[in-house]
């Protein structure tokens, strides 16, 4: 269970204001909480790109406007059958701290059904978990499913970094999550992270990559810096200044929607996935990978 950040706003309202209050606040918190709590850190090695992309473009819609967009009634009637997807993660899959059809699986869904796409998003995110933890679960979690996901989310591998465990391990964890489900037959978008710049350059160096090059060898979509939409934006985060808002959830699933569409298995085709080592894993085109090479 995540406890709260005791810091308070002090936030300038400009883009330049708003990043360097942000990182002075981290790096005079000396508590270190809890390991999750601090998740935020991962976005250090791109806020200044970020917030300066946000200052010289025009601003986003008002989080009334992006929260109406979403729940407006669909354009294109769900039709076909049911498409089952599966989301495994930690925190940030499982809602914290969001109330109930908040999280991030729950409004994926109705944006995929306001699409047109019959999807059922079952939230399989726990809140602290590492890869060594998915790993543990997984099986049982595959096998609690009424039917196979065509489809599965994945969200693991940031708690490993805030550890400090190494990248090697993180990478085998990960790399067998993804071989199973790739073995059931099932595509996968995974969702990444980068690592903490106070880890050091050669952390970041073995654990930066593996996020990419995994996503090649399964073929699976990659979406490289999964907060990037909300982490320059304090409004569109919880007062822990890590966890996103239900606007900043929705934020997220605007970035990601189309991609997750993109992923899922054609009707009547072939999946995209095309075995281990095929090069047919792309990146996400709604989300940049900032400082990853």
């Amino acid at each position: 269970m995540l406890r709260e950040n005791g810091m308070s706003g002090g936030l300038g309202r400009t883009c330049h204001a708003s990043h360097m209050g942000w990182h002075r606040a981290f790096l005079q918190d000396g508590r270190h909480q809890e390991i999750t709590l601090r998740l935020l850190r991962l976005a250090f090695p791109v806020l200044p790109v970020l917030a300066l992309a946000a200052c010289d473009k025009a601003a986003p819609p008002a989080p009334e406007q992006t929260r109406s967009a979403l729940d407006a009634p669909p354009d294109i009637p769900v039709m076909g059958p049911e498409r089952p997807i599966l989301a495994f993660g930690d925190s940030l899959l499982a809602g914290y701290r969001l109330g109930d059809g908040e999280s991030y699986p729950a409004r994926l869904e109705q944006a995929l059904r306001a699409r047109g796409v019959n999807a059922r998003i079952a939230n399989a995110g726990v809140s602290g978990d590492t890869t060594a933890a998915g790993l543990q679960r997984l099986d049982f979690t595959l096998k609690s499913q009424p039917v196979k996901p065509e489809l599965a989310i994945v969200s693991l591998g940031g708690n490993d970094m805030l550890r400090g465990i190494p990248p090697a391990q993180t990478r085998a964890n990960l790399e067998t999550i993804l071989k199973r489900l790739s073995d059931e037959h099932i595509n996968i978008v995974l969702l990444g992270m980068l690592a903490a710049p106070n880890l050091g350059k050669d952390y970041a160096a073995g654990f930066n990559p593996i996020y990419p090059r995994l996503a090649h060898e399964y073929g699976a979509v990659l979406v490289p810096f999964f907060l990037q939409p909300v982490i320059d934006k304090p409004d569109l985060l919880q007062d822990d200044h890590i966890h996103p808002t239900a606007i900043g959830i929705d934020a997220i699933v605007s970035a990601t929607v189309d991609d997750v569409a993109d992923a899922l298995p054609k009707p009547g085709g072939a999946a995209p996935y095309s075995g281990t080592g095929a090069p047919s894993g792309r990146t996400s085109t709604s989300s940049p990978a900032p400082g990853v090479r």
